[in-house]
């Protein structure tokens, strides 16, 4: 609490609280309450896998959530279950979207990331299955996150291809930004049945924008998703460090920050393969 309140003293004004899987937090909807309450932050959001939603779905909205992203990368169970390490539990994701939408959660946001030749095939039945309703799919190209993906450029499915697919059966346009920086590139579909949104971190990078900080639940401070180390707040923290020893030291890595990985990711995966990556769930999406 005391890092949210100097990061919001810094101009933070959106919180999002992801993991590993943040619902297997006891007490979070307390931890969303008090998060609302800091002067400044005007927005949380939660990014979950959605296999516990429907427990939480209605004392998140309680305690002042207003918005939920779910992870689901396919309608196949199948699929899924290969995506997911064997956990065969997408009815449960799916339950827990609708209860999301119930307890006012909306609009729900659904990240997809797409893998060729592994779920590119199942794109457009999330389209098909959410079109008209309060959910918005947005299709993530796979990134080389971590270190134990295997990912391959040839994997990647460019936003463009997806977006020439749904346009060939769905008519759509692009639609202007929600604010400024945001990440996903919005389409609405000309039958007023929504929109999509595509995240093209490998085709099209927007490091130049990014305004995204992470903090892990150990107290490191990270600027980028594909960082290869992070600030350490909690032993100046613990050490009595003051809060302006504390907001000295975040704004001394905000500011010299030069993270470019998506721009340069070519030239730092042949000169430095072997550079050891945060892995996602370490430090979120």
């Amino acid at each position: 609490m005391r890092l949210a309140r100097l990061f919001a003293s810094l101009g933070v004004r959106k919180l999002r609280l992801t993991g590993g899987e943040p619902l297997l937090r006891t007490n979070l909807a307390d931890l969303v309450g008090d998060l609302t309450d800091i002067p400044g932050i005007d927005d949380i959001a939660l990014t979950t896998n959605g296999v516990l939603l429907g427990q939480h779905a209605v004392d998140l909205h309680a305690n002042g959530l207003r918005r939920v992203t779910v992870s689901l990368d396919t309608l196949d169970k199948d699929v899924f279950a290969r995506m997911s390490g064997g956990f065969g539990a997408l009815d449960q994701v799916l339950s827990g979207i609708e209860a999301a939408i119930s307890a006012g959660l909306t609009p729900v946001k659904i990240n997809v990331v797409i893998e060729r030749g592994l779920n590119d095939h199942t794109a457009l039945d999330l389209v098909e299955r959410f079109r008209g309703s309060p959910v918005i799919v947005r299709f993530i190209e796979f990134m080389d996150v971590g270190n134990r993906n295997k990912w391959r450029p040839e994997l990647v499915v460019p936003s463009r291809e997806l977006a020439e697919r749904i346009q060939a059966r769905w008519p759509m346009r692009p639609v202007s930004q929600n604010y400024q920086g945001e990440v996903a590139q919005r389409w609405r579909f000309e039958d007023g049945a929504g929109e999509v949104g595509f995240i093209s971190s490998v085709s099209q990078p927007f490091c130049g924008a990014c305004s995204r900080a992470r903090l892990s639940s150990e107290g490191k401070f990270y600027t980028c998703l594909f960082a290869t180390h992070g600030l350490d707040l909690r032993a100046p923290l613990r050490a009595g460090a003051s809060d302006a020893e504390i907001v000295q030291l975040i704004r001394g890595v905000w500011n010299g920050r030069t993270d470019r990985y998506s721009e340069l990711r070519e030239e730092l995966r042949r000169t430095d393969p072997s550079a050891e990556k945060i892995e996602m769930n370490y430090i979120g999406g």
